[in-house]
């Protein structure tokens, strides 16, 4: 292991923190694409396939992660990263001749091998710092996240450049030769300026270094990653069509919207290394996942608008109705007054709204004429509830959710070199996969959620299940080795 931090560890950080941004700008490229595909009505995809078209490529880049460890560590970062770039633009340039859902698909299964680049990124990077650095200095190699920030930010303009702002379509085939040149020269760049580094155990076998996969808590940081990682690669492509058809937003809007979630999450995760560094792990997660399991609960409420039956005016005795208005009936000489309707629903859209609001009135059910006996019904009343789940409040949430996850994703990664410190390529890399499968399979959940419910906050609602069960492990281990290792002191802490 690496003593003291030099000029060449700062050197390969940085060399493989531009790699990773660049690989995860190009791994996220489809939310961005296959929404304006869809949006003009290039495909039609409905959105089980777009959840599949958006999983696709995390699938690749998520189950190949950990051989990919693997041949870090046994072969050093420079010719795998390097390799890696150069093949990842092959594919990416054929997603520009795409002319269905299977040849998009395939295409997008090649390109996918760039979220590998991460287990890759945390093993070449780990190498090259002493222990006491390393949640820093994977905190910053994490900041690479922010590439799907940039994605988000500027793809939709890009796209609206290539195709003369949508007059010719066919314009989008450009964007993914753009995304191949980037990481081609991406990788040319790596060969040339980085230095190789293997760690310690790279000489071991691969039975002996896929050994600490037996260890429980390898399994528990992967689903503490799903949540953190996977989720966050998930939303980073699925805020794109969540703004645009909830909030009605154009594409670059809210792309731009989208980016206020991907690409503070990416670079706060250099600050949850420091504060992995300082605190310990554990810590920054209990509050990493409390805070989720908070904010994930404020955004399953949805934008609504519910009619209920409300008090109404029944008859207080026999009698003729004699008049009927919008203010009042009478029945006989008395008199009724009733709740007249106040507000529309357009006074309320046209108007920025945090809290619900409540409207209640009263309708008549009786004419003129109409003889009634007590206790009978003379107007209905009605009561409206509605929610405009306010974008702005929603996009602040969304920030915070996104920083806190930034956050979590570099202490899952702090806890790895300090329980496996010469095994980071391969413990990294299966928990990167399980991680990386969370960005597969939650567009296809998500898609499945919204399909069956009809309702966008469906995804929030699962977020508020998968936080809770993160939550609830920590807690119970926690709880377990506390008792194990200091079992007076807590029945001491019981007592007082």
């Amino acid at each position: 292991m690496q003593v003291q931090a030099t000029f060449q560890s700062h050197k390969a950080l940085f060399f493989n923190t531009l790699a990773f941004t660049v690989c995860f700008a190009a791994w996220m490229m489809n939310g961005v694409l296959v929404t304006f595909l869809v949006d003009n009505q290039v495909f039609n995809w409905g959105p089980v396939e777009i959840g599949w078209l958006l999983g696709i490529p995390v699938l690749t880049g998520s189950i190949f992660r950990l051989p990919a460890g693997i041949l870090t560590d046994k072969y050093g970062g420079k010719p795998v990263y390097g390799t890696l770039l150069v093949l990842c633009s092959i594919p990416m340039f054929l997603v520009s001749y795409a002319n269905s859902f299977w040849g998009y698909a395939l295409a997008s299964f090649g390109f996918g091998f760039a979220g590998v680049s991460f287990a890759i990124g945390i093993a070449f990077s780990s190498v090259w710092y002493p222990k006491h650095q390393q949640g820093t200095a994977l905190g910053i190699f994490g900041a690479g996240n922010a590439g799907a920030a940039l994605t988000t930010l500027f793809a939709p303009t890009l796209l609206k450049i290539f195709t003369d702002g949508g007059t010719d379509i066919e314009g989008w085939r450009t964007l993914p030769k753009v995304y191949a040149a980037v990481l081609l020269g991406m990788g040319i760049l790596f060969f040339l300026f980085t230095k190789n580094k293997k760690p310690a155990t790279s000489t071991r076998t691969l039975k002996g270094m896929l050994q600490p996969l037996k260890d429980i808590r390898v399994w528990r940081f992967g689903l503490y990653y799903f949540l953190v990682f996977g989720c966050f690669v998930a939303f980073s492509q699925w805020l794109v069509p969540y703004f645009v058809n909830v909030y009605y937003l154009p594409l670059v809007t809210a792309g731009i919207f989208a980016a206020l979630f991907s690409f503070p999450s990416g670079v706060i995760r250099a600050l949850g290394g420091w504060m992995s560094d300082k605190w310990g792990a554990r810590k920054v997660m209990y509050w990493v996942l409390g805070s989720s399991v908070v904010i994930s609960f404020l955004l399953v409420v949805p934008r609504m608008e519910i009619y209920s039956p409300g008090r109404g005016i029944m008859a207080t005795r026999a009698g003729t109705v004699t008049a009927v208005s919008d203010t009042e009936i009478k029945v006989g000489e008395k008199a009724y007054p009733l709740i007249k309707r106040t507000s529309e629903k357009t006074d309320y859209e046209a108007r920025a709204l945090v809290f619900p609001k409540k409207d209640v009135w009263q309708e008549p059910m009786v004419q003129a004429g109409a003889k009634v006996v007590k206790k009978q019904l003379l107007a209905k009343g009605v009561t409206r509830i509605y929610f405009q789940a306010n974008v702005w409040v929603f996009a602040i949430l969304v920030f915070l959710i996104g920083s806190i996850w930034g956050i979590g994703k570099a202490a899952v990664y702090k806890y790895i070199p300090d329980y496996f410190p010469e095994e980071v390529g391969v413990v990294g890399g299966m928990v990167g996969v399980i991680g990386g499968l969370g960005g597969f399979f939650c567009p296809i959940i998500f898609g499945y959620l919204l399909k069956g419910t009809g309702l966008w906050t469906s995804c929030w609602m699962f977020m508020l299940l998968l936080s809770v069960a993160c939550l609830v492990w920590l807690y119970r281990i926690v709880q377990k080795m506390m008792y194990g290792e200091t079992p007076e002191l807590m029945r001491k802490m019981e007592r007082t």
